[in-house]
């Protein structure tokens, strides 16, 4: 893995789980909307929409991005170590059963350790991802009711073949997935949101496709755009196997999208259907 460069004070605190002083922190006050990033390997760790002013002296935040973060108890057994997941950066604590608020945890960082990417720089108004998850009918089905979903796409996407048909996905020969695209505005619905859902909308364990439907063509896949939705996705996986799933999800690249033919396209809206396996339940 390769880190960034840090200075002696960056290193004493990050690497050495020191303590920078209380109120000096440059995040500490800090209130503009964006990601807080690890100043070791860049990984997404908090968003700003749950950073609040705990009065400690030390930027706090009540959440983080799911699979963001590791917890270690110190050796003296009295408090709980925070670090970067992907990195083991020395972040601070955390601390539980305070009050501060409805989430109840608080996690006492050290400015230090964080850079801040912007809103403005980090999103632009809209971005893409693309799920597979079994039939793309009941995919989309979820997906077009989120808020913050701007637009959905049935298709294909992960073949060999241009222009592929449904008959020729159905048969095996183009090694194309049914596939949703989703368009959505970033500063509404997190990528991270996106991705709970599409683990909690279908079966991400059952490994030859989904429900009753079975093939290449409806196995569970992201399709990743970028590195940090690369990191979202895989640090929600790594979330799910320690709390024993077998997850059978695969990252890949985003490819080319083909969209299907016009009557695959909202077809439950269309229909009046319900779809018949993707059930939603929740498991975050």
């Amino acid at each position: 893995m390769r880190y960034n460069s840090l200075t002696p004070e960056e290193e004493r605190i990050i690497v050495h789980k020191g303590t920078e002083r209380p109120w000096s922190g440059i995040y500490l006050n800090h209130r503009a909307t964006g990601i807080y990033t690890c100043k070791r390997c860049d990984a997404p760790l908090f968003r700003s929409q749950d950073k609040f002013d705990s009065h400690c002296g030390w930027p706090s935040f009540d959440a983080e991005i799911a699979g963001a973060v590791t917890r270690i108890p110190d050796p003296d057994g009295q408090r709980t170590e925070i670090q970067c997941a992907r990195c083991g950066a020395h972040l601070g604590h955390v601390f539980e059963g305070e009050g501060f608020t409805s989430r109840n945890v608080r996690h006492c960082v050290n400015s230090i350790a964080l850079n801040f990417t912007p809103a403005a720089t980090a999103y632009s108004q809209t971005a893409t991802a693309v799920f597979a998850a079994g039939c793309f009918w009941g995919v989309e089905h979820h997906f077009r009711q989120l808020p913050g979903v701007l637009r959905t796409t049935v298709g294909y996407t992960g073949g060999h073949l241009d222009n592929p048909t449904y008959d020729r996905v159905c048969d095996g020969t183009s090694g194309h997935k049914e596939a949703v695209e989703v368009i959505f505005n970033p500063l509404q619905v997190s990528y991270e949101t996106l991705v709970k859902l599409f683990f909690e909308i279908h079966d991400f364990t059952q490994t030859d496709g989904q429900g009753p439907d079975l093939g290449e063509q409806y196995r569970s896949y992201i399709f990743y755009a970028d590195e940090v939705q690369r990191d979202i996705a895989a640090q929600l996986i790594r979330y799910l196997e320690a709390r024993q799933y077998r997850v059978a999800t695969r990252l890949e690249p985003a490819s080319v999208f083909w969209p299907a033919e016009t009557y695959h396209q909202d077809y439950y809206a269309k229909t009046g259907k319900r779809p018949y396996c993707h059930l939603r339940r929740s498991i975050f």
